[in-house]
């Protein structure tokens, strides 16, 4: 399979490794130096792209692939409110599009233990519940990606908490997302219900970029060829 990566920091250099371990051909990497390269011609050589860069760069990369109708995974977070256009333009274009918050095997899975977890605590209002999240300095966006998905997926499940906050919080409607940036650190997510009896965690840690990496990899292998929105939890068969 050809793939286009767009990015080629850590990251990108990440999945390179993986995809060429699993037999692919990586036939283009547009950084912020060759971005002139990214012509609608040559993103239509590649069998899926891989997009990883920055929140604020995502939207007009996500946009301008898949007006070359090619099929897209794009881990960029931060850009929440572009996703609907995205979405719009993949439909348009009669391609694939697939975004997460987190590519890694084990983090998808967390996000299913997560669910289920703040459904069984919906009804014992004794557990105060919050979260906190440390990853490197380098990061972009606080709280990650992944944070707001866990965020997002206890304010489905527990119907006492309304919104989400960074930082400390009293108000009762309010989950509080404790984010750190501190070097060495791929990511760790870990969920916390207190009360006066005892307490319950859940906590998923990152070592390295692999795992991310060969998250990414195989959703490019699972879009190739597709057309439509899809999610990481398609990829792995989860809730099939």
């Amino acid at each position: 399979m050809n793939i286009a990566l767009i990015g080629y920091g850590k990251m990108g250099k990440a999945i390179e490794e993986i995809a060429v371990e699993r037999g692919h051909n990586v036939i283009m990497r547009i950084g912020t130096a060759n971005r002139h390269e990214m012509s609608k011609e040559n993103l239509q050589r590649a069998d899926a792209i891989i997009e990883f860069t920055r929140p604020e760069a995502a939207k007009g990369n996500v946009l301008e692939c898949l007006e070359a109708g090619v099929p897209l995974v794009c881990g960029t977070t931060g850009w929440n409110d572009g996703l609907a256009a995205a979405k719009m333009k993949a439909t348009e274009n009669d391609t694939a599009f697939l975004w997460a918050s987190n590519f890694s095997v084990g983090v998808n899975i967390f996000f299913e233990v997560n669910k289920l977890l703040a459904s069984l605590m919906n009804s014992h209002d004794e557990y105060a519940v919050s979260m906190e999240e440390i990853h490197h300095t380098m990061k972009k966006d606080s709280p990650s990606g992944t944070a707001i998905t866990l965020a997002e997926q206890i304010l489905d499940n527990i119907d006492r908490k309304k919104h989400w906050a960074e930082g400390e919080t009293q108000d009762p409607e309010t989950l509080s997302i404790i984010a750190k940036r501190i070097d060495p650190c791929p990511g760790t997510h870990k969920i916390s219900y207190s009360s006066p009896i005892d307490d319950i965690e859940i906590i998923h840690t990152a070592h390295s970029r692999k795992g991310f990496a060969l998250g990414a990899v195989l959703a490019a292998e699972f879009v190739a060829g597709k057309k439509g929105i899809f999610e990481m939890k398609d990829v792995l068969g989860i809730n099939k």
